[in-house]
């Protein structure tokens, strides 16, 4: 399995970006889907899931309604739509897939995760 992370870039605070990870070698539809994120100096933190099941999203608590994840079976992608970036939101993105489905409270959790993209770099400039 595999995952490959895009959309990355250098965008000023208060611009937007949509990342994403195309799957291969696997089933993606039957694939929970999750975006985390890692700042320099700073531990994973995570940002969205979506389930395959019920398309059910979780978002991080810092999110506040500023991103979006959203998946496309047909394309075997996930997104995350990211608005209103702010400079605090600079990190390396990573994209993960989990086969099984979690408890609500466990989606944070990256340890879970079976597979894991390369990342991809978010700059934002104040």
């Amino acid at each position: 399995v595999q995952l490959q992370a895009s959309g990355g870039g250098l965008v000023q605070a208060g611009g937007s970006l949509r990342l994403s990870c195309v799957t291969s070698g696997t089933i993606f539809s039957r694939y929970n889907m999750a975006w985390f994120r890692q700042a320099p100096d700073k531990e994973r933190e995570f940002v969205a899931a979506v389930t395959w099941r019920e398309g059910n999203k979780f978002y991080g608590d810092f999110v506040k309604g500023r991103f979006t994840i959203s998946r496309d079976n047909a394309m075997n992608t996930v997104y995350l739509q990211m608005n209103d970036l702010k400079p605090e939101d600079a990190a390396v993105y990573y994209c993960a897939a989990i086969k099984y489905e979690l408890n609500d409270s466990a989606w944070p959790l990256g340890q879970f995760y079976d597979y894991w993209g390369q990342g991809t770099l978010v700059t934002v400039s104040s």
